[in-house]
């Protein structure tokens, strides 16, 4: 976690509220150290750009890690459709493959 850059990103957010990617790239900021308030941007993020599909991915395994199943579910599922709406075969490959470990580490 770097202190410059969050308040880099943060002045980014401030100047493009509607941009999602600086809003995203200040949640990877947190992701390891503090991975609840990556969550809670996450969260922020897919409330407001429900199209930004990275935001799935990694919300989804901050989920899983915290055992939150049913929320980690439903997350990798619209991830998935969103995916296959946009055509994003990678990011629908990724997401599909996290998904079955998921389902897998669940049961």
């Amino acid at each position: 976690m770097n202190p410059a850059r969050i308040n880099l990103l943060k002045e980014f957010i401030e100047k493009e509220p509607k941009d999602p990617f600086n809003k995203y790239a200040l949640a990877m900021e947190y992701y390891e150290a503090a991975p609840n308030q990556s969550l809670e941007l996450l969260r922020k993020l897919i409330a407001n750009h429900p199209d930004y599909l990275p935001s799935y991915f990694k919300a989804a395994h901050i989920m899983w890690d915290q055992e939150l199943w049913d929320e980690a579910d439903t997350t990798f599922d619209v991830g998935i459709q969103i995916a296959t709406k946009q055509q994003d075969q990678k990011a629908l490959q990724e997401l599909k493959s996290a998904y079955l470990n998921f389902q897998f580490d669940r049961d």
